[in-house]
């Protein structure tokens, strides 16, 4: 059969490009390596719960045009994400706001917590921050730092928080108000049935074919050689068969049990952010969906470092990492028959509506419309 377009990976980008290429009469193979598509947001119904079987994904966003193309796939409920952190047994409120202040240093006014904060960072003698550690103390003071971001944040990038680049930690929002609410976006919430239906939804057309465990790199050439077009979600450097040097990441290992109780730790997310656990975070999936099944399904997330073979969540994208990446960002310029996108393709950390928003702008790219 004569196709138009292979798109590799069933990720959100190569989702959403083959879901448009067909709308506008285009044939579409679709490859995955996995067994399942869907990507990192797959989700399996366990006990009836739908498990995010590679971490917790809430979708917010603040673009409304996202907001309504991911509801033609899926009614969305509407889950806050608010989780907590939990130190050697105490409990505080993420993202840092008053409660977490309250909690901490029994200040209850915005100005008596910002005051806290000044005077540790005074205390510190922080100029302009060079590191993540510099900038964590000069947003939230020093004993938040040492309590609920450095041992977290160590573990998760597998480095000193001394080592690592500032920008990181400003991810992290900080609040003057009592509000638990983890993202400021206007909306905000988790499919009502999982996250695989939007991608099936998507790759339901007549004009998409779909293999899974096809690994693109068995038949590269041939692949290369057969279609007009290629939109690749893979890693760049594996692309390139790492001609400028390995991309570096972090990676995830997850443990998941079924617990034959109602509810294990009363929340869907809970950061443990002392050094000494090795997991960063458990989450409890039934709490996504305000489930009352009698059982639930929880997950242990455990950083490790990236080696070829292993599966590819965070880019490191340190000054090194980001060089060697511009070099292949240069690369692939040259093969306009080629697309890059998503995660692994761009060597950048998205969440799911900036992946969405970057599937769409190629799309307008590509047919002009």
């Amino acid at each position: 059969m004569k196709y138009d377009y292979l798109v590799v990976g069933t990720g959100l980008f190569g989702s959403v490009f083959s879901y448009e290429a067909a709308k506008r009469g285009k044939r579409v193979k679709v490859i995955d390596k996995r067994n399942h598509i869907a990507g990192n947001i797959y989700t399996e119904e366990i006990e009836g719960i739908q498990v995010h079987k590679y971490g917790a994904h809430i979708f917010h966003t603040n673009n409304r045009e996202i907001w309504d193309y991911v509801n033609q796939f899926a009614e969305f409920n509407r889950y806050t994400n608010s989780p907590v952190a939990n130190y050697k047994g105490e409990i505080y409120n993420l993202p840092f706001n008053m409660n977490t202040f309250n909690k901490l240093w029994g200040v209850v006014t915005p100005q008596e917590a910002k005051e806290k904060i000044e005077e540790q960072r005074k205390a510190a003698h922080i100029g302009k921050p060079t590191n993540l550690e510099e900038q964590a103390i000069s947003l939230v003071g020093t004993d938040i730092y040492k309590k609920l971001v450095k041992g977290y944040t160590e573990k998760q990038w597998g480095r000193k928080a001394t080592d690592l680049p500032a920008f990181i930690i400003k991810r992290l929002p900080v609040r003057f108000t009592y509000d638990n609410n983890y993202f400021n976006d206007k909306y905000q919430g988790i499919p009502i049935g999982g996250y695989t239906q939007i991608v099936e939804k998507m790759l339901s057309s007549e004009l998409i074919d779909v293999e899974l465990e096809a690994d693109f790199f068995n038949k590269k050439e041939e692949y290369l050689e057969s279609f007009p077009k290629i939109i690749y979600t893979g890693m760049i450097d594996q692309f390139f068969d790492y001609q400028f040097g390995t991309l570096e990441y972090r990676s995830l290992e997850f443990e998941t049990s079924l617990l034959d109780e109602e509810n294990y730790q009363g929340n869907a997310v809970v950061n443990y952010t002392d050094a000494e656990t090795p997991y960063t975070r458990i989450i409890e999936h039934k709490h996504f969906e305000f489930g009352t099944q009698p059982k639930t399904v929880i997950t242990k997330e455990y950083p490790k470092t990236w080696e070829k073979g292993d599966e590819p969540y965070y880019p490191m994208n340190d000054e090194k990492n980001n060089r060697i990446f511009k070099q292949y960002r240069e690369l692939a310029d040259k093969f306009p028959n080629i697309i890059f996108g998503g995660r692994l393709g761009m060597y950048k950390y998205y969440d799911m509506h900036q992946v969405i928003g970057a599937a769409l702008t190629a799309v307008k790219q590509e047919f002009k419309n």
